[in-house]
């Protein structure tokens, strides 16, 4: 009897899927760049202990039915990099590292499940908190043997035609040749350009292709290449939150037959690669908002709409535990900027006022903005660690030589610390090839369950929507 209960069960599970093929018109496709399986797991421990109880606190991207995890290696190498990784999922081929929207001869194209949505009469966009030619987001429209090749990818971008892309800002707009920038050949290229949310509410909902960057001074602050971190926002900066939803409602308002949109959080492996703890925490959070927004949608569309959210690799080798069998994650609450924020902030505190700049002003920024000594109780190893770093940085003021050097080295011992504290260690700075979780709702999305390779994530998003993958 159970047996044939099963049986009618899994008849029924295929039905709902052949049914769902070419039935989906609104398909998101998130990744998270850098975001492992323990990147999700210490964001929930997190919010668990934040509760005051050991365990975790779902998210709302984990919670989502479909649960699987994927491989990431690449044509060439056991770990892979954005690239090749951003290529697998947006192609769904293997690829060498570096190289995007080209096999591994580094000159055959391959076109991306975009392509495919945008041959099917579907509105296209592709999001990112990081710059627009940036590897995962290129790898939506571009086709280049090398990553850094900015300025050509950003011309791939233009001869997209896709509708909607949002991000910080082409990486390098300019080349040493005079040719036109990237933002005249976009414009050139019909799509217009706005900046930050507002101007977007003002000025972009008519245009007929549309580029949505953030304010030309947070560019001048970060040097194009990102949005800033969620835990270092202003209110007025474009977040990965408002990036969606001008999408979402940009791409509805298009006279196509649904959309697709591809949605990166860029800064998660940023943050990882920094191995600033806090800050990876946050990138999660922050892009678990973006997916709520999305979700939204899908609740109003619950029959005609995907999300599916993966990741291109994890980065840092990130483990919840040091050797004692305990975690302390809920110290992390103490931390209210990024490292890198840190730096910029003490680097222009000695700046505007070198003479008053002492150790005393320092310690009170890391009491503030790293909870150490309120909130946080360092050993006397951990404080002796600073204080060197602190007298390096004296030296190096009385010598008029790499004083910014000195104070980045005081930051990088900090984030050591908030790690050492709350029980975290890093492998290393660079990627791993662990395992990267995948999540999913909606009509069809039950094939993503088990273990899968990142190469069937695109070509099986398409055979749900109805496009027809190259």
């Amino acid at each position: 009897m159970k047996l044939r209960f099963l049986s009618c069960l899994l008849a029924l599970v295929l039905t709902l899927s052949a049914f769902a093929e070419g039935q989906v018109k609104y398909v998101f496709y998130f990744i998270g760049d850098g975001m492992g399986v323990n990147q999700i797991n210490v964001t929930e421990t997190y919010l668990a202990a934040l509760k005051g109880r050991i365990g975790f606190e779902p998210i709302l991207m984990s919670s989502l039915p479909v649960v699987g995890m994927v491989n990431t290696y690449s044509a060439t190498n056991g770990v892979t990099d954005s690239a090749a990784g951003g290529t697998a999922l947006a192609c769904g081929k293997k690829t060498k590292n570096g190289a995007i929207g080209v096999l591994q001869d580094l000159e055959t194209p391959v076109s991306s499940i975009a392509a495919w949505a945008q041959k099917a009469g579907k509105a296209v966009g592709v999001a990112t908190t990081v710059s627009i030619t940036h590897a995962t987001p290129a790898s939506f429209y571009g086709h280049q043997p090398k990553r850094q090749m900015y300025y050509e990818l950003g011309q791939d971008l233009c001869k997209s035609g896709y509708d909607f892309f949002a991000g910080s800002d082409f990486n390098r707009p300019f080349t040493k040749e005079g040719e036109p920038s990237l933002h005249q050949q976009a414009q050139e290229a019909g799509y217009t350009i706005v900046k930050g949310y507002k101007e977007y509410q003002k000025k972009g909902r008519k245009a007929d292709k549309l580029i949505l960057l953030q304010s030309d001074a947070q560019n001048e602050k970060l040097g194009n290449e990102r949005v800033p971190y969620g835990m270092d926002q202003t209110k007025d900066d474009l977040t990965l939150e408002q990036m969606v939803r001008a999408g979402i409602n940009y791409l509805t308002s298009k006279e196509n037959d649904g959309f697709f949109f591809a949605i990166e959080g860029g800064l998660i492996d940023w943050a990882c690669h920094r191995n600033d703890i806090g800050n990876v925490i946050n990138e999660v959070l922050d892009m678990d908002k973006a997916v709520k927004v999305a979700y939204e949608f899908y609740q109003q569309h619950p029959d005609e709409t995907i999300i599916v959210i993966s990741a291109d690799h994890e980065t840092g080798g990130l483990v919840m535990g040091t050797g004692p069998y305990e975690l302390h994650t809920d110290l992390l609450k103490y931390q209210r900027c990024s490292i890198d924020e840190l730096k910029w902030l003490l680097n222009e505190q000695y700046k505007k006022a070198p003479k008053k700049f002492t150790w005393t002003a320092v310690e009170k920024q890391l009491r503030e903005l790293m909870g150490f000594g309120s909130g946080i109780t360092l050993n006397q190893k951990q404080s002796d660690r600073l204080q060197n770093r602190w007298n390096a940085i004296e030296k190096a003021m009385q010598d008029n030589d790499k004083v910014k050097e000195r104070i980045n080295d005081l930051c990088e011992t900090t984030k050591h610390i908030l790690s050492e504290v709350a029980m975290i260690s890093w492998a290393s700075g660079g990627h791993s090839n662990g395992y990267v979780p995948i999540y999913a709702i909606g009509p069809g999305t039950e094939v993503f369950q088990g273990r899968i390779d990142n190469i069937e994530i695109a070509p099986a998003m398409a055979k749900i929507a109805g496009y027809e993958a190259e």
